[in-house]
């Protein structure tokens, strides 16, 4: 059946500017990290990713490396694209990066204008797209100079092959850095993207100073530390969960104790303890979007329904943050 996207689309959430830029984004947002390759069913990706724009979820958020294997994501996001999305195009933010392995030899990851402008040109290639609307640096670079780097991404805006630049994964000093180098090029830097959740609050220590007073927008990865802040583990960790299967997260990070009181507090606000772990990532302006990801319809509708939450208390903040205060940050 041919896909007509719901009318109301719009109603259903928020949609915030990206810092001093022209450019709204949901308030959440889709990852397509995990769920996305070729190790999960096309139809399976199809219906979240309808459904995702029938909730306002305009963003799609990939990398070159997203999928099992590497590339999958954007090449099964290109074959939706097509076949669903097409006569939406001009109403979707579709982001890329490139800085981790991508293949291999010297050229294949990091910062080089090398590498970074034909995995660009790959991926667009996979998802079949004259331009991606945001294209991100993944990782900073220790060895080769930030000015290459952005330099990189300046020429990606100019050749039209994408509208914005960002950058993920950089520290303060290096997103002021960067920042400055991409405004005197002429091509200011629109978003970064870091990890940040309640037990992964490392952003608060400059990060968001930073992108305020550059004008950046911030959009989180990771908000439910990976699953962590979510009722999965409210009872140890089952056999087919990530902590129990995936490389990106343990059995050891699982912290029952944590995600029971967690969930204390969610309850007495009416929300599951994601919706709230949600709801506290974007309780800060300058956090533009919170980036989730999903494996069914129901897991993202769930977590969609976050934007309806009710504005945190005093006391609850003051509980969560004696609740995550006792255990070591998370990522």
């Amino acid at each position: 059946m041919t896909y007509q996207a719901d009318p109301g689309r719009y109603e259903r959430q928020p949609y915030n500017r990206s810092g001093r830029s022209g450019l709204k984004l949901p308030a959440v947002s889709l990852g397509l990290w995990h769920n996305f390759g070729d190790d999960r069913p096309i139809a399976t990706s199809r219906a979240i990713l309808r459904r995702a724009f029938d909730l306002g979820v305009t963003h799609f958020d990939l990398a070159n490396n997203y999928g099992v294997p590497y590339g999958s994501a954007e090449r099964n996001f290109g074959r939706i694209l097509r076949e669903d999305f097409a006569p939406y195009r001009d109403e979707l933010v579709i982001s890329t990066k490139a800085g981790y392995d991508m293949w291999p030899g010297p050229y294949g990851e990091w910062g080089s204008r090398k590498y970074v402008l034909a995995s660009l040109d790959q991926s667009l290639r996979r998802m079949g797209l004259e331009y991606v609307d945001v294209f991100y640096s993944h990782r900073p670079d220790p060895e080769t100079p930030l000015e290459e780097t952005m330099g990189a991404l300046d020429h990606a805006v100019r050749s039209g092959k994408a509208l914005y630049a960002g950058v993920s994964n950089y520290s303060p000093e290096q997103t002021a850095q960067a920042a400055r180098i991409m405004r005197e090029l002429g091509t200011p830097l629109l978003i970064h993207q870091p990890s940040y959740s309640m037990v992964n609050r490392w952003i608060e220590g400059g990060l968001l100073d930073v992108l305020e007073e550059a004008g950046m927008g911030c959009i989180v990865f990771s908000p439910l530390a990976q699953g962590l802040l979510t009722d999965r583990y409210l009872n140890g960790v089952p056999a087919d969960s990530r902590a129990a299967t995936s490389r990106f997260l343990s059995a050891e990070q699982v912290n029952v104790e944590l995600a029971r009181d967690l969930d204390e507090v969610a309850r007495g606000r009416g929300q599951t303890l994601a919706q709230m772990a949600l709801s506290w990532a974007m309780r800060d302006p300058r956090v533009t979007s919170v980036l989730i990801g999903a494996s069914s319809v129901r897991q993202l509708e769930d977590n969609v329904a976050c934007v309806d939450g009710p504005v945190f208390t005093e006391d609850e903040l003051e509980a969560i943050d004696k609740i995550t205060s006792r255990v070591a940050p998370a990522s």
